[in-house]
């Protein structure tokens, strides 16, 4: 019998699982933090923690939330947090660069077949006549910071396209958002939960895809400290772990929706809480659903995308030449795809 690659991760994760649940994690007790953004990408860490995933693995976890993800990365080359999920962005690869941070991992990833990240236009910029992504030439982009996923992203549209983009830093994605309701930046990219919302109130309109440009992008990675991946292997191994499930139970629920309807509404409610607590469940959990991406099963990482990545940066002088695949990702601790 011939495997595909998701059945083949199935049962490697399956194998991982029954190890890990043979003898007692080695990290019994360990206190860490794990880094978050409010999005279903970071779905994988809530589950582990609301379903004690985390405790199962013999780790004591807290969730902190952060507003963009380099200041993420700062918080695990400063030690201030253990594990995170986050894109890759100029200010990671440089602190990997120096010996602080190790990607080990995949996360959110685009996936043929499955709705992903959008194009957006401000409605004012739509209706002055930009309905694609090529209409943005020349218009103002918003990114969090320079060398941001958001700036990866329209870069490389830009360049499939032939256009230039005005790109304009707003640090954190709700004053990205508010500022593409008031016109005041013209286009942005962002992942289908919060795209389908606010394409859905009129102020913001669809205009386009990124896996249209980017095919397998791997959106996001889990990161850690190099001590981490170097003086304590079996907490990090012990964290995939716990998180892998996590992956498991959303890809089935949300994503593969092979778990049934009421695994699918468990889901949605564990998942509405974190993403968004401010809004009413049954609008939240409309969100989510609509907006779900494939998590990496057992924190399988693209390897193709993520050098597309590391060599954007170099062109664009983000990055020193010198730095390579390995200076950024360990790859001893999760599936390469």
């Amino acid at each position: 019998m011939t495997l595909n690659r998701r059945q083949t991760l199935a049962l490697m994760g399956g194998a991982a699982a029954a190890a890990g649940l043979a003898a007692p994690a080695l990290a019994q007790d360990r206190k860490i933090v794990v880094g978050a953004l409010r999005l279903t990408s970071h779905a994988a860490s809530f589950v582990a923690m609301e379903r004690g995933y985390f405790r199962e693995a013999g780790l004591d976890a807290e969730l902190r939330f952060f507003d963009a993800a380099q200041p993420m990365a700062v918080a695990i080359a400063s030690g201030d947090v253990d594990f995170g999920i986050t894109a890759i962005t100029g200010g990671l690869i440089s602190l990997a660069e120096k010996g602080a941070v190790k990607v080990i991992g995949g996360a959110l990833q685009e996936e043929k077949g499955i709705d992903g990240q959008k194009f957006l236009a401000s409605d004012a910029a739509f209706q002055a006549g930009v309905k694609t992504p090529k209409d943005l030439g020349g218009k103002r982009y918003a990114v969090t910071q320079p060398g941001s996923s958001f700036h990866y992203m329209g870069a490389k549209m830009a360049a499939a396209e032939g256009i230039e983009l005005e790109y304009v830093p707003l640090q954190k994605v709700g004053a990205i958002i508010g500022a593409m309701k008031s016109g005041q930046v013209d286009g942005w990219s962002i992942v289908p939960h919060i795209a389908k919302a606010l394409d859905g109130s009129g102020a913001v309109h669809i205009i386009g895809d990124v896996a249209d440009y980017l095919p397998d992008y791997q959106v996001t990675t889990v990161f850690t400290s190099l001590d981490n991946t170097v003086n304590e292997r079996p907490l990090t191994e012990d964290f995939l772990k716990a998180f892998s499930k996590g992956v498991a139970d959303y890809n089935a629920a949300l994503v593969d929706r092979t778990a049934g309807e009421e695994a699918q509404q468990k889901m949605l409610d564990l998942l509405a809480p974190y993403v968004y607590p401010d809004d009413a469940p049954e609008k939240a959990k409309t969100s989510i659903l609509n907006g779900a991406m494939r998590l990496n099963e057992n924190a399988g990482l693209t390897t193709a995308s993520v050098q597309d990545q590391i060599d954007w940066f170099k062109a664009e002088g983000m990055i020193k030449d010198t730095i390579g695949f390995d200076t950024v990702v360990d790859s001893s601790f999760a599936p390469v795809l």
